[in-house]
């Protein structure tokens, strides 16, 4: 495999990144080969990485030398940060910057930024449709990606602009899945309305972006929103009342509503829900179904994703 460009892909034992070393490691005519970058190289999920033939690398998105290290004699970059880690904005964006900066100094020909919109541009600070948060944010883990785009064009990094989408994985592993109500009946509750919210297998992600690698110099500086299915919950309980084989009930709460669940990240996630609501067309018409599927031919409908997925669930 020396002849093959390397591809380095940050959060290579997450989601979004694991999907795109499994992409990279089982196409036998790939063209790249997979650096797989993570913090702990001993970890299971490193360990299936490097059993599929990627090369394991230590690296830590908040020590930019460490990551210039890792970068160094890559051809290109996956890059993309966990804001449920920490909570913090502000956290999030020096992450982002190192990244960036890494990229540079590693002389990277394509680096591929997992990113979400900057909600204020659509709804300022001074307007009270939702809550300022942080004082200085509307939906915080969307803004700071967001305005985080900037360290690649200041820096000149070539770059493609990813945006993605809700993850079905909420479903099993954000506690977003059915629930009983007091009748023991299932419930499916978004602050969504009959608005439609765009979703995807979130490791699907991982192989949309390896096929934005196949052909960089199209997507080279360009920005690309990606889906498997744009669905009102409505659609979505409908769909989960098929495959789990019991009646579920989509509750339509209010972003209010949403906001006062009190668990970690409401609020933010409730304002999120508002924004994908009240700006259907803006969120929905910048991501490309047709063009998502042609990158990553295998997408996933939210029906096959739980075919395959349904049983992990949790039905509280």
């Amino acid at each position: 495999m020396p002849d093959k460009k390397i591809i380095a892909v940050v959060g290579a034992t997450g989601a979004q990144g694991g999907g795109l070393v499994r992409a990279i490691m089982l196409d036998k005519n790939s063209n790249f080969r997979a650096r797989a970058l993570t913090r702990d190289v001993k970890s299971e999920k490193a360990r299936e990485l490097a059993k599929l033939g990627a090369e394991v690398v230590a690296a830590d998105i908040d020590d930019e030398a460490s990551l210039a290290r890792a970068f160094k004699g890559a051809h290109s970059a996956f890059l993309v940060t966990f804001f449920w880690a920490h909570f913090s904005p502000e956290k999030e964006m020096a992450e982002v910057r190192n990244m960036a900066r890494a990229a540079k100094v590693a002389d990277i020909k394509h680096t591929i930024w997992s990113t979400l919109e900057d909600t204020r541009q659509w709804v300022p600070l001074s307007d009270d449709r939702m809550p300022t948060l942080m004082g200085k944010y509307k939906v915080p883990h969307f803004d700071a990606k967001g305005e985080s785009n900037k360290f690649f064009t200041e820096l000149n990094v070539p770059t493609t602009f990813l945006y993605t989408s809700f993850y079905w994985d909420n479903l099993i592993h954000f506690g977003m899945g059915p629930k009983k109500d007091a009748d023991g009946k299932l419930v499916f509750t978004l602050p969504m309305g009959d608005k439609k919210l765009p979703g995807m297998a979130a490791n699907d992600i991982g192989k949309c972006a390896y096929g934005i690698f196949n052909k960089s110099l199209e997507y080279i500086g360009k920005s690309v929103g990606i889906a498997g299915e744009c669905l009102t919950g409505g659609q979505m309980a409908e769909a989960l009342s098929l495959a789990l084989g019991r009646n579920v009930r989509y509750n339509a709460i209010s972003p209010g509503t949403y906001r006062g669940f009190g668990f970690p990240g409401a609020e933010d996630l409730g304002n999120m829900f508002q924004f994908n609501r009240d700006f259907e067309k803006v969120f929905c018409g910048a991501r490309n179904l047709e063009l998502s599927r042609i990158l990553n031919p295998s997408l996933q409908t939210f029906k096959t994703w739980l075919e395959h997925n349904k049983a992990h669930i949790p039905l509280e």
